[in-house]
């Protein structure tokens, strides 16, 4: 009995040793060989009258990128890959009317074509569209929350952007 149970023991342990090897929750790592990714400045060539939407866009996914840590910011001139990414669409519609067409809440959608390119080889790694939306408070014709709506519509574009450069291999 006593030796039926010291095999049971270090079955046990066995089995559990063996599941703790590297693990990730994001799926597969990176591509090999990029470590240091240069972000270009993101272009507007939606039409919309923000002139702070593309540098809103490049300092937070610089920000998501370097806390991240899967990857290093750096010059165009060192770095292993690059993402260059283009504003396309901005659309600012109503979301709640109240009586008399009030206006009470809005939502506005950013739209972005990302591309990801492994410098080293000169090969695309992936072109995507990524579209997400933040809402926010409004009274009429009152835009004066927009930014708002778009902080956080650019909190949540370029975290997409970060999950597709961080799991999707």
């Amino acid at each position: 009995m006593e030796k039926l149970r010291g095999i049971i023991l270090f079955v046990l342990i066995s089995c559990t040793c063996a599941g703790c090897g590297v693990y990730g929750f994001r799926g597969n790592n990176p591509p090999e060989g990029i470590s240091r990714i240069y972000v270009q400045q993101f272009d507007d060539v939606s039409g919309f009258s923000d002139p702070n939407l593309p540098e809103l866009l490049t300092q937070e996914l610089k920000q998501r990128i370097t806390s991240d840590n899967t990857f290093r910011i750096a010059e165009k001139s060192i770095a292993d890959a690059s993402l260059n990414c283009s504003v396309v669409s901005v659309i600012d519609d109503a979301l709640v009317i109240v009586s008399g067409e009030n206006v009470t809440r809005r939502k506005i959608t950013v739209s972005v074509n990302a591309d990801f390119t492994d410098l080293k080889k000169q090969k695309t790694i992936w072109k995507k569209t990524f579209t997400n939306y933040g809402e926010y408070q409004s009274s009429g014709n009152d835009f004066s929350e927009r930014s708002n709506g778009l902080r956080i519509a650019s909190g949540r574009i370029t975290e997409d952007i970060l999950i597709d450069l961080t799991s999707n291999w």
